[in-house]
């Protein structure tokens, strides 16, 4: 079920709050668990049945190690096995669903040989519960969560708000809210607040992700060879894509959350304001950074006997490189996070001599070297990488796509021919116009939480709601997934 249905909007969010909420008004709070965790399992399982024993199989698993590493009657020794041997199962997991195919495809290919590809489907959402419940177990191992009851973990693992794409919650900060007396009870300004956030994620992802995605596709996967204006127009349009795709999801998310009195945690604070690769990702899929930055990196600085500057740069482009591997077998995946931890590792190098650039440069090098990164992380092959590369850089005919009208008026048309090949990229003029807005949008306008708490008490804001959820609910049709789901 995606967030952006009718069936999730109209039918399955509304009954549930009203249910739930009906049950806690009487106190009965571990049904209300109950029905919590039930329509959570149907929210995952609405793709694909076949994948809920898994889910469930991988949160019995998991508890059942973290209740064996909460024990006080254990030696530490063989705590640190069961952990180990907790990470391994979960990594073995995960390894199988995502990388075998990959894996048989890379030998077939290499060695020219034929293995049938495995008839296997990747489950929806299992790197981000894997990654979560991992967290946990190490959480676990250091005291910081003691024994918790299962139908708690379930909840922790499957509340279907933060499900499918994260963001990635510690367990710190779920369970506390859902068993506090205050948060059992109807909090309108709750109420208020999670649908203003929800509409504008609504909004972002059918009306302005989606519409850039259509221009993404025809420059990435129609186009021939692209000149330098539609090179740019490309890659602008899946960088915008993907934020407004990702902000959207995290807004709904977070919008669903608080119509349960339940707050989840900051996931996305205009990364395109970024002025240098790590403020970038200090604010892009913020809980994976922390992931990375407390279970990857941290854990390889202290492996280290003796501490440097150069085996913490050594520790963060492991710990990135670790990161690609994570979202896929697939090398674009590598080459864009090892393209960031070359950067992390120069930005980390500027500031250990203090050299500084004009803070306008700073943005203009950093949003074209996050641009260009997008690239890599979009094409689905070398050629496609190299065809809009290569358009950016004016290696092809640079013919501009417009004329004049009326002496003053620039128009822009495509279909123009250049070193004898003719773009099929059918894109009007209108492209170029909503690349300008919405690049003027994301530098400089406030962004949707900081909205809501600056605009929704004001009267305009429910016409506000209105009139973006309605343009919405309009835009919707057809199957339009969010791009992380393929992680």
């Amino acid at each position: 079920m995606l967030f952006n249905s009718y069936e999730f909007i109209l039918l399955f969010l509304p009954i549930t709050i009203i249910s739930y909420f009906f049950i806690l008004k009487y106190k009965y709070v571990f049904l209300s668990k109950i029905l919590l965790i039930s329509v959570s399992l149907l929210f995952y399982s609405w793709w694909n049945i076949n994948h809920l024993p898994l889910l469930i199989g991988s949160i019995l698993m998991n508890y059942y190690i973290s209740y064996s590493l909460s024990s006080d009657n254990i030696w530490i020794l063989s705590k640190k096995w069961i952990l180990f041997s907790g990470i391994f199962l979960n990594i073995l997991v995960l390894s199988f669903f995502k990388y075998v195919n990959d894996s048989i495809s890379f030998i077939n290919v290499n060695f020219e040989i034929t293995i049938e590809l495995l008839e296997i489907v990747f489950p929806l959402a299992i790197s981000f519960f894997t990654l979560q419940q991992i967290a946990f177990l190490i959480d676990t191992y250091e005291g910081l969560i003691k024994k918790q009851k299962l139908i708690d973990y379930f909840i922790f693992v499957t509340f279907f708000p933060q499900l499918i794409i994260g963001p990635i919650v510690h367990h710190k900060e779920m369970m506390p809210q859902f068993n506090g007396i205050r948060n059992k009870v109807k909090n309108y300004k709750n109420i208020a607040m999670g649908l203003f956030i929800f509409s504008i994620g609504l909004f972002k992802k059918v009306v302005i992700a989606d519409t850039f995605s259509e221009w993404a596709t025809a420059g990435f996967d129609s186009s021939a060879t692209l000149s330098l204006f539609e090179a740019w127009a490309t890659s602008l349009s899946y960088t915008f894509q993907i934020y407004f795709d990702f902000s959207g999801y995290t807004d709904m998310a977070i919008g669903v959350a608080l119509l349960f009195n339940v707050r989840l945690p900051i996931n996305f604070n205009s990364p395109y304001k970024a002025v240098s690769v790590i403020d970038f990702w200090q604010r892009w899929h913020i809980t994976l950074t922390r992931f990375i930055t407390t279970y990857l990196y941290t854990p390889i600085v202290r492996s280290f006997k003796r501490i440097t500057f150069e085996k913490a740069m050594l520790a963060t482009f492991v710990a990135m490189f670790i990161a690609g591997f994570w979202h896929g077998a697939d090398l674009s995946f590598i080459m864009f996070y090892t393209m960031h931890a070359f950067a992390l590792v120069i930005n980390h190098y500027f500031r250990k001599f203090k050299i500084k650039l004009n803070k306008v440069l700073s943005w203009i090098i950093t949003f074209n070297f996050v641009n260009i990164s997008f690239i890599v992380f979009r094409a689905e092959n070398f050629e496609d990488l190299t065809k809009v590369i290569k358009g950016m850089f004016g290696f092809n005919d640079i013919i501009l796509p417009l004329y004049f009208e009326n002496s003053m008026v620039f128009l822009l048309s495509f279909g123009v021919k250049f070193g004898g090949v003719t773009s099929n990229m059918n894109v009007s003029s209108s492209m170029y116009g909503w690349i300008i807005a919405f690049l003027f949008v994301v530098v400089f306008f406030k962004n949707s939480l900081e909205w809501s708490t600056l605009h929704l008490r004001k009267n305009f804001s429910f016409v506000f709601i209105g009139f973006l959820m309605f343009f919405s609910l309009l835009k919707l049709s057809g199957y339009s997934e969010f791009i992380y789901f393929r992680f």
